[in-house]
């Protein structure tokens, strides 16, 4: 019986080493070909949910948003909440032209419910990518991804319009095969794993390399099938190198909450280095 593999929660790179790829690569060749580092995309929600503790302009999500893609983020995530609590829809056409004028290699990644106004919200914007949640708008934040079987219907007209749209769309998965088949079935282009169950096992090296072992099992199983794969959710500089070792085509990882807690010590320049950095080698 294998070992678990054992995890240092306390690791913490040395070095800065900030790299960038071009967002432009084919959608084969997440599927086939040497092994590639993930693309970092920095999640803003936090940023916007300080910002809005006072209802001031500061700190501003914008130029956080420029200080990390100037310092190797390959993206950036948005997360609009109908409550507005963090990212508001005014954010968006604001970070669209960040990148659009500025850092035109860089991808936006718009997350949500696929309701009504979010898909009206989605096509004003002209994310690169749309990522759907199954989150109840009362939800503090993402817990849980789609249960494909029950909910492929539901999905598959949402997907065709988002694609017919020209945007690469990801389904939330939780980190079990089961169901698979009928994501790839919506015409999805990836699935995001839902890491947060990995995150959780900071404390716990056993149970790390159980999660770590079903997210892999599962990232291998949707590459079989032909998806994509992203992830989130809960990543920390401390984790993240044992995830993109295990699941080596890991297209993306959207990261918000850790990396902004980091960069209260380390600043988002710094801290998106050592993210980029723990990407891998």
């Amino acid at each position: 019986m294998a070992q678990p593999v054992a995890v240092d929660w306390r690791l913490r790179p040395q070095s800065a080493t900030t790299i960038r790829f071009s967002l432009l690569t084919p959608h084969s060749s997440l599927l086939t070909g040497p092994a590639m580092l993930p693309k970092l995309s920095v999640n803003l929600n936090a940023v916007a949910l300080l910002r809005n503790r006072r209802d001031l302009p500061w700190p501003n999500v914008t130029h956080l948003g420029r200080i990390a893609l100037a310092a190797g983020a390959h993206g950036l995530t948005v997360h609009p909440r109908p409550d507005e609590r963090h990212t508001r829809r005014a954010d968006l056409p604001l970070l669209r032209a960040l990148i659009d004028d500025e850092f035109p290699e860089a991808e936006l990644n718009v997350e949500g419910f696929p309701d009504a106004a979010f898909l009206d919200l989605v096509e004003a914007t002209q994310p690169d990518q749309v990522t759907l949640v199954p989150d109840d708008p009362a939800q503090p934040t993402s817990d849980h991804g789609w249960d494909f079987a029950a909910q492929s219907a539901f999905l598959a007209p949402i997907v065709k319009r988002l694609k017919k749209g020209g945007f690469r769309v990801s389904l939330f998965a939780d980190p079990d095969a089961a169901g698979l088949e009928m994501a790839k079935a919506t015409d999805a282009d990836r699935i995001e794993l839902y890491t947060g169950p990995y995150g959780g096992c900071y404390d716990d090296a056993v149970r790390a390399a159980r999660e770590l072992r079903l997210l892999a099992t599962t990232a291998e199983a949707a590459r079989a099938l032909g998806l994509g794969v992203n992830a989130g959710h809960d990543l920390t500089v401390a984790n993240l190198p044992a995830l993109a070792k295990a699941v080596p085509f890991l297209a993306e990882v959207s990261i918000g909450h850790g990396l902004t807690a980091d960069a209260l010590e380390f600043g988002m320049a710094g801290t998106v280095a050592r993210f980029l950095e723990a990407c891998g080698p």
